[in-house]
């Protein structure tokens, strides 16, 4: 039996398989983070964002983006260059193969730098520059020779985050124009020459020997600073120690003198017996160390007036000490005599 098919049942299926065909062609799914660039006949039209997007086949395509991404293999890298039509919007990092920068004291090093970046407006990225990651790429190259190129080698060791800073800040206009923010550059490897390696090695441990030398001179110096103090303090403290032990010998040899001419008398005559005999004691005191220093002894001739004198004493009144306490005794005897009285 023949089949038989009318033509308005053929050109619907045709219509039916076209329009599968445009469905499937113009159906496009964006997931989130990625957009599309949209053109229209060869001019821009509109950016897809995430989630369900219709376009019309053969009259709307999608741009592409040429972005070049590094591989490290072993020690080198390698560029690999693709066509993406979906952009990627996350933060992205370049980890661009070391360049060689020559500082101010005209040493050569090799810095090796990693480029944090975002793709903030999908439309410039595309159309204001051609290339936009080797744009970007070369751009933080000659950005970081210039920067380095302004610095002593010391100075670029201790000073990392200024070169960072430093180059994020002159990349930062430029880049806004192609529609990438910069989020932040970093140094990563600072290689140099083995020689300059090996004179800097030097340096370091002359350095650290000066600062052990000097650290040891500076603990030197404050331990004899603090000994000198110690041992000034100790002569202050002796010196009001002997101070204060003359004032009170001073102090009770003056009450002895007073209780003596209280027992004795306030007359001139007692008052010379009594220093005669205390000068007499002075000398006695002195004589045995006088003794100690040779084999003969030089008396003044005043001496012997003194020494009479405390034998003129002696006979008098007896021992000035004893003469005083039998005063006090009579004193104390006589006012427990009164007090009984007045008790009766």
């Amino acid at each position: 039996m023949e089949s038989f098919m009318s033509p308005g049942l053929v050109l619907s299926l045709i219509f039916v398989v076209i329009g599968i065909l445009i469905i499937a062609k113009g159906l496009v799914i964006i997931r989130q983070s990625e957009v599309m660039v949209i053109e229209r006949l060869g001019s821009f039209h509109r950016v897809l964002e995430s989630g369900v997007n219709i376009i019309v086949p053969f009259v709307e395509r999608p741009r592409a983006i040429t972005m070049i991404r590094y591989r490290k293999m072993g020690e080198d890298y390698h560029a690999v260059t693709t066509d993406e039509i979906r952009i990627d919007r996350r933060e992205t990092v370049m980890d661009f193969p070391g360049q060689p920068v020559v500082t101010t004291d005209n040493v050569t090093v090799t810095i090796n730098g990693a480029l944090y970046y975002q793709i903030i407006d999908p439309r410039r990225a595309i159309y204001e520059v051609a290339n936009m990651s080797q744009a970007v790429e070369v751009l933080a190259k000659t950005t970081l020779r210039s920067v380095v190129g302004k610095m002593e080698l010391d100075k670029l060791f201790e000073s990392r985050a200024e070169v960072n800073s430093a180059i994020q800040a002159e990349m930062e206009e430029a880049a806004s124009k192609w529609g990438v923010k910069l989020t932040r550059v970093e140094v990563q490897d600072i290689n140099m020459p083995e020689e300059v390696e090996e004179a800097m090695r030097l340096q370091m441990a002359a350095e650290r020997k000066r600062r052990a030398t000097v650290t040891e001179a500076e603990g030197e110096k404050t331990a004899a600073i603090a000994m000198a103090q110690g041992q000034r303090e100790s002569a202050i403290l002796n010196a009001e120690g002997d101070k204060q032990s003359a004032i009170l010998r001073a102090q009770g040899e003056q009450e002895s003198i007073k209780l003596v001419l209280n027992a004795l008398g306030d007359t001139e005559e007692n008052k010379r017996t009594v220093v005669g005999y205390l000068l007499g004691q002075s000398y006695i005191k002195v004589l045995p160390n006088m003794a100690k220093d040779g084999e003969r002894v030089f008396v003044p001739y005043e001496s012997s007036a003194l020494l009479g004198s405390m034998g003129m004493f002696r006979e008098m009144a007896g021992n000035p000490e004893d003469v005083v306490r039998q005063s006090l005794r009579k004193d104390g005897l006589r006012d427990g005599l009164v007090a009984g009285a007045g008790g009766a």
